[in-house]
């Protein structure tokens, strides 16, 4: 307990000289906290890694789009399962895509909770039960930057408002049950991303890493004095800080070797940070050249109605208000126009990323595993059951509407995809979240 709380200290209390810096080694640091001591990796080695070897997947980046409303379920979901289904209104802007990804039909969590459980659709888990589970409740985006986290500057940007209901944006969690705070819109991301610190900025950030670790020293001889006078319960939960700190000292190692790296040079002008509505283009347009120059594996974009001028787009009435439709069909109407205005620009992303290439030349949109979706599934009703899922790139299988077994003892685990996925990444995971096995049918025949 006692070094539980010093490590709690020492991340909280960081210097706060740069948002972006202390923002990302709250990811790292949190993240890391419940991990196994792993092999010190550095960029260089880890990118090779990802290029050679037999057992290297397909897949080598994720980007997951989520919303805090869910989609409008009877213009989502296609009438017919298989693959020669007829879009519907919401899945219309995919067409020319329509052999490049899948949706999926009857899957969920099995939770309830309304709104206060979408904060559980990268997990499977709810924050409030989260001590029950073996890994928390970490998300799907932060357990893939667990596993190709040191290829990249970045092993994570979280995008999205930082208000809204019941606090704002949500998706990301790490497995210690930390929030991951979302980067607010494209002017903040485009900092993250492109501006580089000055001299000071450098000084600066050597003196928080010598004080870091002198911090870490302290830790470890705190814990080991304590280790002295516990129990044997007691000594193995100290072995597990012992392997958090080792981590955490490895994690403080590849940024400094990432401080030395000057970011790269924009090709485009510094984004202004409006409202969701008009930020939306210029996000999707920012994760693609992040996945483009290498400056990140993993991407999530939360949207939320916080910020989402539906006047733009000709409505009277706000998101959240639309999503409680009533059933009316004037209301109906309106919301089914807002959510085919972020399909519309989640296609014009798929555009961007099937005309782009990584850092070695190759298909961005192959290498890249799209998920769409929500942890609400009708809004209306508050009800979290039959999410709206759809998958896209990342070399897999796809082109078809999944439907998977509805009744009750037959469900299919969203987080059995989730597992799928991980495993395609690279992850040896044998389960994840609240998953019963995999999910069958994504693997493309040789």
């Amino acid at each position: 307990m006692k070094v539980a709380l010093f490590l709690a200290y020492f991340i909280l209390t960081m210097p706060n000289h740069s948002h972006t810096s202390r923002r990302i080694f709250l990811r790292s640091a949190a993240a890391c906290l419940a991990l196994p001591a792993l092999e010190s990796v550095t960029p260089q080695m880890a990118s090779a890694a990802v290029q050679v070897g037999e057992a290297v997947p397909t897949a080598t980046r994720m980007v997951c789009i989520g919303n805090s409303f869910g989609m409008y379920q009877p213009k989502f979901f296609p009438k017919t399962a298989g693959r020669d289904y007829q879009l519907p209104a919401l899945l219309a802007p995919l067409e020319r895509h329509r052999a490049d990804f899948s949706v999926f039909s009857n899957v969920d969590h099995g939770i309830k909770g309304g709104h206060f459980a979408v904060h559980s659709f990268l997990s499977g888990v709810r924050q409030s039960d989260a001590k029950a589970m073996p890994d928390g409740n970490i998300s799907l985006d932060q357990r893939v930057a667990e596993v190709l986290g040191a290829v990249a500057r970045f092993p994570s940007l979280t995008i999205g408002s930082t208000t809204g209901l019941h606090g704002g944006c949500s998706m990301a969690w790490t497995r210690t049950g930390v929030r991951v705070p979302p980067i607010p819109g494209p002017r903040e991301l485009f900092r993250v991303l492109f501006e580089n610190e000055g001299e000071s900025g450098r000084a600066r950030a050597k003196d928080q890493f010598r004080l870091q670790g002198s911090i870490l020293d302290a830790i470890r001889g705190d814990a080991k004095r304590l280790g002295q006078r516990v129990s044997g319960r007691d000594r193995e939960k100290l072995d597990e800080y012992f392997s958090s700190v080792r981590d955490v000292e490895r994690r403080i190692q590849q940024r400094e070797q990432w401080y030395k790296v000057p970011k790269p040079t924009p090709n485009v002008p510094e984004p202004n940070t409006d409202n969701i509505v008009d930020d939306l283009p210029e996000l999707y347009d920012l994760i693609a050249i992040a996945l483009e120059v290498d400056a990140t594996r993993v991407a999530t974009l939360e949207l939320s109605g916080a910020q989402f001028s539906t006047s733009i787009l000709g409505l009277s009435q706000g998101y959240h208000a639309l999503s409680h439709h009533g059933k009316d069909p004037k209301n109906i109407e309106g919301l089914v126009k807002l959510e085919r205005y972020q399909m519309t620009q989640f296609a014009k992303f798929l555009d961007r990323l099937k005309a782009s290439k990584d850092v070695e030349g190759r298909s961005l949109f192959d290498q890249t595993a799209v998920l769409f979706g929500s942890g609400m599934g009708n809004a209306n009703a508050h009800t979290n059951t039959d999410l709206p899922i759809l998958l896209a790139g990342g070399g897999y299988k796809l082109g078809e509407h999944r439907v998977l077994p509805k009744a009750k003892n037959k469900r299919v685990p969203l987080c059995n995809l989730y597992l799928s996925l991980l495993q395609r990444m690279g992850a040896e995971d044998e389960r994840f979240g609240t998953s019963s096995g995999t999910f069958p049918g994504l693997e493309r025949e040789a």
